[in-house]
């Protein structure tokens, strides 16, 4: 860090000189001489700003989608091996889909799906479906997945928020958060079929509130959006589909109970529901109130729901300590947004305003940029000492193609508005960076890095991020529809996301790095190697926080008389 090198005490020019010679110092750290004073004031009282960013990640309704760290129960390990293994190497147990969904479910699915107005499949029940083997011909089939026949079904019905309740209502499966008792098929399909047709839910939706059964939900499948649909296949999706559904849930029962037995994976799957779904926000509220993270002046945080806000400002903690800044327009529908906790004793009067509208006005024409409702906040603040900021919390999308657009569109924004441009900017954000992108489908971590720099920015990371400085690892088990995308146990490192792609950016002419630390455990302690969540860390993102230090301009440029 730089330091006093000269203390000029100024007798022989006037005030119009020092004025200028002021301005010129303030310049060359892109402050204005207020923001300068405060700077003189942080390094006067010795403070530092203390800054944390975090994707929480959005509650995964599947508790098995994705491989966790489950130390406490070698069972969970047992398991996965025991799924992973019959669907990779099924043998025998390789058996006919009307060995597992029989034909009198079929029939009595018939029977439903007639009284709900929609055509036979029959045909293709008799034809095709109940002759295929449950791995190779089902689980495994390529068109089954491109025609979403059995993905679409369970994305729509798998887990559904209802009116009145903040438990969601979840379909009878291996893959949510169901808690009811599927120890036998026929107890799974006795559920099953309450569930899909007679069970009416209140839903809000966008044409108000409805209150349906599950099964009217479902959408068909269009051949436009998704062509190895046949045209034939198009004109009865809802069926076909609905039979599919019943069919993949089936057989996902019918392979937890063959590699395990029900008093164990279902206690086993219990365990992480409470974990990581029902207990998720309190877990990550749990996390934040600890004087690691308490203690900070500025906390970024993305996937946030609405819910997690409400428990936020119920928590005293957090309610005394924080302003807890939420865009003004939140994304109610996918309940994933980007929000800002700011220090009380730092930020004084918390946000001055939110300016996410001018930065979204601020991409290049033309240009679309795959960004979401809720996914940026960038808001202004002046902190105790007269400092003004800009403050940015960003969710990139899944590709990290939209971050480099948006970095652009904020520093447009700033310099191009006379009321912002000499403000500080403190940037945290989900960069969805990559060490080995794929060239012009991801974005890749060194050219983000590139990118930052050419704006005057540097990160936590320096100016040249490590590409194997990962703050994500996370892989997709066997449990979850679509195989294709798979890990095995044994490669879950080497073929799942593990990345940068986490940052902290601010101007490298004002903030410095003092200290630095990545964590995935909750108790500011990375472990690497380590996929998550685990059950005491609820996000598949480590947070990543940074202590840093104004820079000491060269000189003070104070007046004696």
């Amino acid at each position: 860090r730089l330091c006093f090198d000269v203390i000029i005490i100024i007798h022989n020019i006037d005030h119009s000189e020092l004025q200028t010679l002021a301005a010129a110092e303030a310049k060359s750290h892109n402050l204005s001489p207020a923001n300068m004073k405060g700077i003189f004031a942080m390094i006067a009282s010795g403070r530092k700003l203390q800054v944390a960013t975090w994707n929480i990640a959005a509650i995964n309704n599947n508790p098995f989608e994705y491989w966790i760290t489950y130390d406490e129960n070698p069972g969970y390990e047992r398991l996965m091996a025991n799924v992973e293994s019959f669907l990779e190497s099924p043998g025998d147990r390789d058996v006919p889909v009307n060995a597992v969904f029989a034909d009198d479910m079929f029939d009595r699915l018939e029977r439903r799906m007639e009284q709900a107005g929609w055509g036979s499949v029959r045909c293709y029940w008799e034809n095709d479906f109940k002759n295929r083997r449950i791995v190779t011909e089902f689980m495994k089939d390529p068109l089954l997945g491109s025609k979403r026949l059995a993905s679409m079904p369970d994305r729509i019905t798998n887990t559904i928020n209802v009116v009145g309740s903040t438990d969601p209502v979840c379909r009878p499966t291996v893959i949510n958060m169901y808690d009811g008792d599927l120890s036998t098929l026929d107890q799974w399909w006795s559920a099953w079929e309450t569930f899909m047709f007679d069970t009416p839910l209140e839903i809000e939706t966008k044409k108000g509130m409805q209150t349906n059964p599950p099964y009217k939900l479902l959408q068909p499948i269009k051949i436009s959006k998704y062509p190895d649909i046949t045209e034939e296949e198009e004109k009865v999706s809802l069926p076909l589909q609905t039979m599919c559904g019943a069919i993949f849930d089936a057989i996902l029962v019918h392979i937890m109970n063959t590699v395990s037995t029900p008093d164990e994976w279902q206690p086993l799957k219990k365990t992480i529901v409470d974990n990581l779904n029902k207990k998720k926000v309190p877990r990550t509220l749990d996390i934040l109130e600890t004087e690691t993270y308490a203690n900070s002046d500025i906390i970024a945080l993305q996937e946030v729901s609405s819910s997690l806000i409400d428990q936020a400002k119920s928590r005293k903690i957090l309610d005394e300590s924080f302003w807890i800044v939420a865009p003004a327009d939140m994304d109610a529908v996918r309940d994933q947004n980007s929000i800002i906790f700011l220090r009380k004793a730092t930020f004084p009067n918390g946000a001055n305003s939110e300016i996410t509208s001018m930065v979204e006005a601020s991409f290049e024409e033309g240009i679309k940029v795959p960004i979401a409702k809720g996914d940026i906040l960038v808001v202004t603040a002046t902190d105790r000492d007269g400092v003004d900021f800009v403050i940015a919390s960003f969710h990139g999308d899944t590709n990290g193609l939209a971050t480099k657009p948006v970095l652009s569109a904020i520093m447009k924004t700033i310099a191009s508005n006379e009321s912002l441009s000499e403000h500080i900017l403190v940037f945290g954000l989900d960069a969805n960076t990559y060490e080995n992108a794929k060239p012009g489908k991801q974005q890749d971590v060194l050219d983000w890095g590139k990118h930052y720099v050419s704006h005057g920015l540097t990160s936590c990371w320096g100016d040249v991020p490590d590409p194997k400085n990962y703050t994500t690892y996370n892989s997709r088990t066997y449990l979850q529809p679509q195989l294709n995308k798979a890990c095995k146990m044994s490669d879950k490192r080497a073929n799942g996301d593990v990345n940068p792609k986490d940052f902290i950016l601010f101007d490298k002419s004002q903030f410095e790095v003092e200290s630095m630390w990545k964590d995935n455990t909750g108790d500011k302690n990375y472990i690497e190697d380590m996929a998550f969540p685990t059950l005491k860390f609820p996000s598949d993102h480590g947070i990543l926080a940074a202590i840093l230090g104004p820079v000491t301009p060269t000189g003070d440029l104070s007046c004696e008389a």
